[in-house]
């Protein structure tokens, strides 16, 4: 018996690297599992391959006992998404919940990015993150309002470089720190309709991540950077047990989960009138607010 017997997952980028280890982990608790890839390379260019990353996952999930079915519709595609959803529907009975991680990457520094890199990046990470994420909402909407019981559960995946920022990654940090905000969103709107919503952000040894300088430990008998890592946590978060949890982000780190929050509204000054800042006292001001003035300025 797993977690998730019984429930009918989609996930996104189900292909390789986290995708993959989510896929596999979610059949080892159960789910029938939906395997989302376009089988592209990190760049998200077409590429050759003897086999298509999703069919290879779904036949390891097979070799598992488990159940699975490839699918190759681009997370881009609006009305794709909606007949994935669809099709889910259809050939097994139900959807529970979307796991959101297809993307690639187009690094470049701010003034060498073209604005065809900045789009690219941002169509599949976000718009494929709110196309899926809408059409599967949708039809847990439909079925909370018709009298259905709903467990739905959406899973989204951001990253250090949209909380906290990564040179050389404005198209991704701004697409991964959107999806954040886009998960608090509809975590508040789809609670009526016994919907969660979370984020994680795992820190693990993929092709994205090897590509910015880090890769994995080669000999450890347990790897910190292993994808698989985070995987039991998207499970669990796809479970009716989780139903309490929604509008948080998580990162997970080899063997640590940890929450983050976000924006918070710290120290501050008023105006010295009471009424609206002048420009004049806003230099002083924000120094001294910043701890940069000198000490004994201004009193």
């Amino acid at each position: 018996m797993g977690i998730l017997d019984g429930r009918v997952v989609i996930v996104s980028g189900g292909g390789r690297g986290l995708g993959r280890a989510h896929c596999l982990e979610l059949a080892r608790q159960g789910a029938t599992v939906v395997v989302n890839d376009l089988g592209v390379t990190m760049a998200g260019e077409a590429e050759e391959n003897l086999e298509p990353p999703a069919e290879s996952v779904v036949r390891e999930i097979g070799k598992l006992g488990g159940s699975a079915v490839a699918d190759a519709t681009s997370v881009t595609d609006w009305d794709g998404m909606a007949g994935l959803v669809a099709r889910t529907v259809e050939q097994f009975g139900s959807l529970d919940a979307v796991v959101n991680n297809a993307g690639f990457l187009r690094d470049r520094m701010l003034t060498s990015m073209s604005e065809a890199d900045f789009d690219a990046v941002i169509q599949v990470h976000l718009k494929g993150t709110f196309a899926l994420t809408r059409h599967a909402c949708g039809y847990w909407r439909e079925q909370s309002k018709a009298g259905g019981k709903v467990s739905g559960r959406v899973v989204t995946t951001t990253s250090g470089a949209g909380l906290f920022g990564n040179v050389g990654q404005t198209n991704y940090g701004s697409a991964k720190s959107a999806i954040a905000t886009f998960t608090l969103i509809a975590a508040l709107e789809m609670q009526k309709y016994g919907v969660t919503a979370n984020a994680l952000s795992p820190i693990a040894a993929t092709r994205m991540l090897a590509s910015v300088g880090r890769t994995a430990a080669a000999d450890a008998d347990w790897d910190p950077l292993d994808p698989a890592n985070a995987s039991p946590v998207v499970a669990w978060l796809c479970s009716e047990e989780s139903g309490w949890l929604s509008g948080t982000v998580l990162r997970v780190d080899g063997n640590t989960l940890q929450r983050v929050q976000g924006w918070t509204v710290c120290e501050g000054f008023r105006s010295a009138s009471g009424q609206a800042f002048t420009v004049d006292e806003l230099g002083l001001g924000i120094r001294k607010l910043f701890g940069a003035a000198p000490r004994g300025l201004g009193g």
